[in-house]
């Protein structure tokens, strides 16, 4: 692929990961060299991804299932369902528009994070949760590069803990190994895609110097 096409590049992983950072720092350093960049996030901006960012923080819950029972978080299926709503407003309204005028997107997660965390938390309540979420996100735009920020369960905990800030829904510590292990074989759930796995174990000038790397390679002229 040509360096100066329009693409699309995600950064994935656990919460505590650094995406959000390291999106942020890669857009930062593309510009830096001319290149028009915009950067984003799922659940995006819009109207749908706002309603998703109450949910997970518990500002929106779904009401008690019976008499006497505490009010809780949608199911798996409803957030899925959410998610992808929100991914193809995303794709539409931003990430196709800015990619056609030969713009580069990155995005601080996509339908790697779909895949990943309602399957997790789906309790494998039908025979392939998987089958359906990728249903859901069949018409989304593919990547042109993932790149998976891998960290230990524990260390990315740590770096959730020093934020100092409430834990979303999806931040217990049973579900981020889950989701740990299931970062590790994303290739396996994304065989078609272009994926790049940096070791995120370090300090954050460092892991930036690896993403940037892993973009470089997959860019290459």
């Amino acid at each position: 692929m040509s360096a100066i096409a329009g693409h699309f590049v995600v950064l994935e992983g656990i919460d505590g990961a650094g995406t959000t950072t390291q999106t942020a720092k890669l857009a930062e350093a593309l510009r830096r060299e001319g290149r028009r960049v915009r950067a984003t996030r799922e659940p995006s901006d819009g109207p749908i991804g706002a309603f998703i960012r109450q949910v997970l923080t518990g500002r929106i819950v779904a009401p008690p299932t019976a008499p006497g029972e505490p009010p809780s978080a949608p199911g798996w299926e409803t957030m899925a369902l959410l998610f992808a709503a929100d991914r193809m407003d995303h794709v539409q309204s931003e990430i196709l528009p800015f990619i056609a005028q030969g713009g580069i997107v990155i995005s601080d997660r996509y339908d790697a994070s779909s895949l990943a965390y309602q399957s997790v938390t789906s309790g494998h309540a039908t025979d392939d949760p998987l089958s359906w979420i990728r249903s859901l996100n069949r018409y989304a735009r593919r990547p042109d590069l993932t790149i998976v920020l891998d960290i230990a369960p524990d260390s990315a905990a740590e770096r959730r803990a020093h934020r100092g800030e409430a834990a979303q829904l999806y931040e217990q510590n049973e579900v981020q190994r889950a989701l740990a292990a299931f970062y590790k074989n994303i290739t396996r759930y994304l065989p078609n895609d272009r994926v790049a796995t940096v070791d995120a174990e370090a300090d954050l000038e460092t892991v930036h110097a690896r993403v940037l790397d892993a973009y470089r390679a997959a860019f290459a002229s």
